[in-house]
């Protein structure tokens, strides 16, 4: 009898330092639901997967979308408030309303419709002798000129809607491998490797931004190189029917989007 005693005393022994160890390392018992709010434009909702939730809205949330996927990872709860088509003056006054001080995540990406570069990818995928370099520099002179200060803007209101949150602003890829796979959408190899130029302005302009505000970035440029339009493997889809999936993570790009930004959130 006194052996079995002296096994279970040693016993919850043991089990004190582990119980002490679990608190030690900040994982509590009954710890509160962490809370996530996706902002941006049709790269957050999911457009180019083709399933969408039926909400009642035209912002093609998608399940197969980066925030969802993350949200479920994170055993986190999802104000999923991207939409397709948003501008920077849309995430700002109509998605932050969720925000608040115990808000745990916030992930954003919006820029890319400011400089109506879906107008300029229909213009230069028309046929020749049609060209858009016109169209292009126009969005240039706009993402160097009069982005950042909306970036600033919508940043600075997300800080200060969730003071304590992690927050991480997403970048976009580039879309084009200068081959020309798609006969119904001519885009020229200069005229991709121009576009390809664009995407990178926008990409280390939103960058900037994002470390002035102390925010974090996704770079999705390298983990989307060889996964462009015409890549063997696909994560971007070229032109499409219906029009508006063209130029847009597929679900195996939305995965790819889900790891970078999942490694984001947990850094």
């Amino acid at each position: 009898m006194v052996r079995i005693r002296h096994q279970a005393f040693r016993l919850l022994v043991l089990l004190g330092f582990a119980t002490g160890s679990l608190i030690a390392t900040g994982i509590p018992a009954g710890a509160a639901t962490p809370t996530y709010t996706a902002l941006g434009d049709s790269y957050s909702s999911g457009v180019g997967t083709r399933s969408y939730y039926s909400d009642g809205t035209n912002c093609k949330r998608s399940p197969y979308a980066y925030p969802v996927l993350d949200a479920a990872r994170l055993s986190a709860r999802l104000t999923f408030a991207a939409c397709s088509g948003a501008k920077v003056a849309d995430v700002r006054n109509g998605q932050l309303g969720s925000l608040n001080s115990a808000t745990t995540y916030v992930t954003v990406s919006v820029g890319g419709n400011d400089t109506g570069w879906s107008s300029v990818l229909l213009k230069c995928a028309q046929p020749w002798p049609t060209t858009c370099w016109g169209e292009i520099d126009a969005a240039n002179s706009f993402i160097r000129n009069t982005l950042p200060g909306r970036l600033d803007g919508l940043y600075s209101a997300i800080r200060a809607a969730a003071p304590n949150a992690r927050v991480v602003v997403v970048g976009y890829p580039r879309l084009f491998n200068g081959r020309e796979c798609n006969l119904a959408a001519r885009i020229s190899p200069g005229e991709q490797s121009a576009l390809n130029a664009s995407a990178d302005l926008l990409v280390t302009t939103i960058a900037g931004r994002a470390a002035a505000h102390g925010f974090r970035f996704v770079d999705a440029r390298g983990p989307f190189t060889g996964h462009a339009v015409c890549d063997t493997v696909e994560w971007l889809n070229g032109l499409s029917n219906p029009i508006s999936e063209s130029y847009h993570p597929n679900r195996s790009g939305q995965t790819g989007y889900a790891n970078l930004v999942e490694s984001a959130l947990r850094s």
